[in-house]
């Protein structure tokens, strides 16, 4: 089994869709001897900033000299985003390695009893291998969806449990209120161990975390803002202070910071397992944390941003940017969204902002047709077009900016994952 072979069985899955349940996902770890009991993991649940506080989180470590895992999704360009070791993806010989050692346990094991992994089960299982034989001083494991039933909630004993910023999405397997999502994420919470959440998680979703806690007698550690200093804030990154740790972090947006500061209270966590990582670590982790489709500065004449982000707290995170950044500019948008989102919020809060919307199609088939996109569009931005090739609707984009204009390309990851290496040859 090569690579791409690896790729296309995990992704030959997929049609198993989501099944909720740790009852597969255990079996299949059984028949590999559960390697997930020989790590030590950070997890990491919430709706808004998973991938940015893991990524943190994990340079911080490997600042420090540690042998550190990173498991993450959606993967922007390349499927072994997915598992990284060290800041870099996963080999293809490792990969390979592993997913053949999976597809082994499901075809002899699993299957004769009538037990059928999920993609994302498969994946979490080849990633928990492949740490475990990298023998990995620490894995920071970000949950796929929700947190209770989550694949990656198989880890019984997390030496840290981090929730980030808790907002309204997946309503259709979650739950239709910030309550019943928060108490999805907060299932990631064990016994005897440390939360740490995000400064401005909502009222209901605070609430039910602090009552996990209590529960399951955990510390709950909640970043102080008052200990935040922003010095400089620009459109391609922000420095700031935090209880005495100046850090520069090439990620825009306030939201980022206050992921950093809890990704900084999830560091410090580890001192009750006297792991001592130093403020050196810490500023540099953060400084070495730069991540595709997060608000990324792609070009800068034209000023070009790519965002992958679904939901409306990725919305109002790029409302708040360009209100910040860009008012008064000439905003040419590109979008695509899928079409089991609320595309409405998120439109109302972005292409509000637009001068011109060009909605388009990602290849895939819960995407939204461009059309349908472009007339929801039209209730918030007056000149809208529909081109459903992305690829065309970037050169429409392009082919309208001015030196001033600023083009910002968002919505599905699909689609940032589809043009963000031919946005970058512009």
């Amino acid at each position: 089994m090569n690579c791409e072979e690896a790729i296309n069985y995990i992704h030959s899955l997929e049609k198993f869709g989501i099944q909720p349940g740790l009852d597969k996902i255990r079996a299949l770890c059984d028949s590999l001897g559960n390697p997930q009991k020989k790590l030590k993991v950070i997890h990491v649940a919430g709706t808004n900033g998973k991938g940015s506080t893991s990524t943190m989180i994990s340079n911080m470590l490997i600042a420090s000299g540690y042998n550190v895992g990173l498991y993450i999704s959606p993967y922007v360009s390349d499927f072994r985003e997915r598992i990284q070791l060290n800041g870099k993806m996963i080999e293809k010989e490792s990969l390979s390695k592993a997913v053949k050692k999976v597809k082994n346990a499901i075809e002899s094991i699993l299957l004769p009893q009538g037990i059928q992994p999920t993609e994302f089960e498969a994946l979490t299982a080849a990633a928990f291998v492949f740490y475990a034989e990298s023998d990995c001083d620490f894995v920071v494991l970000e949950v796929g969806l929700g947190g209770r039933f989550d694949a990656t909630n198989i880890i019984e004993n997390p030496l840290v449990s981090v929730i980030v910023s808790i907002s309204l999405d997946h309503t259709a397997i979650l739950g239709d209120t910030i309550e019943k999502i928060a108490f999805e994420k907060s299932g990631i919470i064990k016994k005897d161990s440390v939360t740490v959440s995000y400064p401005f998680q909502q009222d209901d979703a605070l609430g039910v975390i602090k009552s996990k806690c209590r529960e399951m007698n955990n510390k709950l550690v909640i970043p102080d803002t008052s200990a935040i200093i922003f010095e400089n804030e620009e459109f391609d990154g922000t420095s700031a202070v935090y209880n005495g740790i100046e850090f520069e972090l090439p990620l825009a947006g306030k939201h980022m910071i206050y992921n950093a500061c809890t990704a900084i209270e999830a560091i410090r966590a580890l001192s009750a397992y006297n792991i001592n990582v130093k403020d050196d670590a810490i500023i540099n982790g953060i400084a070495a944390s730069s991540m595709p489709a997060r608000l990324e500065l792609i070009c800068r004449k034209p000023i070009t941003i790519l965002d992958g982000g679904h939901n409306e707290g990725c919305a109002e995170a790029v409302e708040v940017y360009i209100n910040k950044y860009f008012t008064g500019r000439r905003i040419i948008m590109v979008s695509s969204m899928m079409a089991d989102k609320d595309y409405e919020a998120y439109l109302s809060k972005t292409a509000s902002k637009a001068s011109v919307f060009i909605a388009s199609k990602a290849d895939v088939p819960r995407a939204l047709s461009a059309d349908e996109l472009m007339k929801t569009a039209e209730k918030y931005c007056k000149e809208c077009y529909s081109y459903p090739d992305p690829l065309k609707a970037i050169e429409f984009g392009k082919s309208l900016c001015k030196e001033n204009d600023v083009f910002f390309v968002c919505g599905s990851f699909y689609l940032a994952g589809e043009i963000r290496n031919t946005l970058m040859k512009f």
